[in-house]
């Protein structure tokens, strides 16, 4: 079975740490959309490793790791990231297939992403400026170019026909990329002929031939469910399907192979860039929250909004994904506390609760309503098993196991690795 495992907000749940907790149970690790705007962050012996396009399996050498057909690659990016893994002596030629129809992040794919954004003015929506959603966008007008296009030997002539439609949109948006685009393609196409010392292949064989010989797959999302392109806070989503179903189309297997869904949510909530976000806390306690957590983006530095959790949306995103285990995150920046608060329904302009995500909650306020409950504030550090957790927490687990109906199986303690407690064993 393929086991599917993806954020339940907006972003930045802690996906990376508990994929590579995961990954000894797993013998395939695959990303299935997303390109460079993600970054997943492992931190074990003292060290912080943060990955955007890599599999976060990658540290485990009998894990193999995939790239595929959902993903945009940046070759750019690959390259550093490969680079900064080579002090570990990971087998990643050997480890590490990419999917040769997974499309390609090329250098005028960033230059429209600034171009757009610009365009936007005060309406802009965050971009990371990575060139996702100049990318995608050429997937779907099928025009773009695919990870296979770099063996072909018209490579060249494919990527300046592009080019050239590219260079078009910029001029029309008054976007100078002259002074820039030389030095961008001289280490493209320097990371292009890099790749080709990897596994490019069709990767959907690869998995379904894993699938037929009994090995068990971990399909890792990026981005969060409310970014989602169908069902996220459009227009403020990212430019693909981080939903479960986008692991069957980003992978290229069936939906009777999906298995355990394991959803991952912090135990407060944080967006980063522009969108709406009912419980965000513009004051002290964002604050507090937003240093303690270090809440800052691992792809652009940028500081992330915090806010209190919100359970209409979390609900939401469970119930479209097929959620089966929960995961919680990062539960030890709450520790300082003395109350934390939980929005159970919002509050329409009309006085109407609902425990719904509204459509139009991009242009309509809505107020949350809020359940308290007494903080801990009691250092989490060496506590491995639920029975030893303090009083308000296991009382704030529980509440959100009742509420969502589904068991909380992983609770992450600190950044670190081995920082879980694991409640029940996962699903065989």
């Amino acid at each position: 079975m393929v086991d599917v495992l993806l954020g339940l907000q907006w972003g930045d749940e802690g996906k990376g740490k508990i994929v590579d907790v995961l990954a000894p149970q797993y013998q395939v690790v695959a990303r299935f959309q997303g390109g460079p705007n993600a970054g997943h962050t492992l931190e074990f012996d003292g060290i912080k490793h943060v990955l955007h396009q890599i599999p976060s399996g990658i540290f485990r050498n009998d894990t193999l790791n995939i790239i595929g057909n959902g993903v945009v690659l940046d070759p750019i990016v690959f390259r550093r990231e490969i680079d900064g893994l080579a002090k570990f002596n990971l087998a990643l030629t050997q480890n590490l297939e990419i999917s040769r129809k997974a499309s390609i992040i090329i250098p005028t794919h960033r230059l429209l992403d600034a171009a757009y954004e610009q365009a936007k003015g005060a309406s802009k929506i965050g971009s990371t400026l990575r060139g996702i959603g100049p990318t995608y966008q050429d997937k779907v007008a099928r025009q773009g170019l695919r990870v296979g296009d770099i063996l072909s030997p018209n490579f060249a002539e494919k990527y300046n026909r592009l080019v050239t439609t590219h260079k078009i949109i910029l001029e029309q948006n008054q976007f100078d990329y002259a002074s820039i685009l030389p030095d961008a393609e001289t280490e493209f196409f320097a990371a292009v002929e890099f790749m080709k010392q990897f596994q490019l292949t069709d990767s959907e064989y690869a998995i379904n031939a894993a699938l037929t010989g009994g090995k068990r797959i971990l399909a890792e999302g990026a981005q969060g469910s409310l970014l989602d392109i169908d069902f996220g806070s459009y227009p403020f989503v990212t430019s693909s399907s981080t939903m479960t179903a986008g692991a069957c189309t980003g992978l290229g297997v069936a939906p009777r192979q999906i298995g355990e869904v394991f959803g991952i949510f912090k135990a407060y909530c944080t967006r980063v860039g522009s969108g709406p976000f009912p419980t965000e806390l513009l004051d002290e306690t964002g604050e507090r929250m937003r240093q303690e957590g270090r809440e800052f983006g691992s792809t652009t530095g940028r500081p992330r909004r915090c806010g209190w959790l919100d359970l209409p949306a979390l609900k939401y995103a469970v119930m479209i994904n097929g959620v089966t285990q929960l995961v919680m995150m990062k539960v030890d920046v709450l520790n300082i506390f003395d109350e934390i608060q939980v929005c159970t329904h919002y509050q329409l302009a009309d006085g109407t609760l609902t425990e719904q995500m509204p459509y139009d909650l991009t242009d309509t306020d809505v107020t949350p309503i809020y359940k308290s409950f007494k903080g801990w504030q009691t250092d989490l550090a060496g506590i491995r098993s639920f029975d030893d957790m303090p009083p308000a927490l296991a009382d704030y687990v529980l509440f959100l196991e009742e509420t969502l109906n589904l068991p909380i199986s992983f609770i992450s303690t600190s950044p670190d690795r081995e920082a879980i407690i694991q409640r029940q064993g996962v699903a065989a």
